[in-house]
């Protein structure tokens, strides 16, 4: 295994160089970053095995791990006068951030009740069919193959079930904050 990181980092070492130069602009910063990706890399060694594109996966491992310094010199930086100026703040812009907040996946367990809750006053048909396919992922051949119908059929149920769910929800005066017809 130790053979297979000396190879990864002599392949990779001046490219992750760049990049944390790219993105701190500051020759320490890129350096103290540069040392923070090779920690992580080294601390997952084990996945260096099962990784199909090894300069994406440091690539991602690099972003993340800038976005995560950012992140912790913004925080700190709210209790001084001036933010740090060797960041380059306009290059977060272009990394993806699919972290859920926590006010997010609230809303969302609150939703999928209230979704679930409704989804009781369908008939029973569309309750399973959309069960089977949103819940338990089925395909429409597996639905169809389930419920013994065809797969035109099962299209339809679908669609006349998340129709009538929707009528459903938006009818609940109670949810009229929650839900907004799409």
């Amino acid at each position: 295994m130790k053979e297979t990181l000396t190879k990864v980092y002599d392949e990779y070492n001046r490219y992750i160089y760049h990049l944390c130069l790219k993105l701190t602009r500051n020759t320490a910063e890129a350096e103290d970053l540069m040392q923070e990706v090779w920690v992580k890399v080294v601390r997952y060694e084990s996945s260096v095995a099962e990784v199909d594109h090894v300069k994406a996966w440091l690539t991602t491992i690099t972003m993340n791990t800038f976005r995560d310094r950012y992140r912790k010199n913004v925080r700190r930086s709210k209790y001084m006068i001036s933010q740090p100026e060797q960041l380059d703040v306009p290059i977060l812009d272009l990394v993806p951030n699919n972290e859920i907040s926590t006010e997010e996946q609230i809303e969302k367990v609150e939703v999928t009740k209230i979704v679930q809750e409704k989804m009781h006053e369908l008939d029973t048909i569309y309750q399973k069919t959309l069960w089977y396919f949103y819940v338990d992922q089925y395909s429409l051949a597996e639905i169809s193959a389930l419920m013994k119908v065809s797969i035109g059929t099962v299209k339809s149920r679908l669609f006349r079930a998340k129709a009538r769910l929707k009528e459903i929800l938006l009818a609940d005066n109670a949810l009229a904050d929650v839900v907004l017809p799409a």
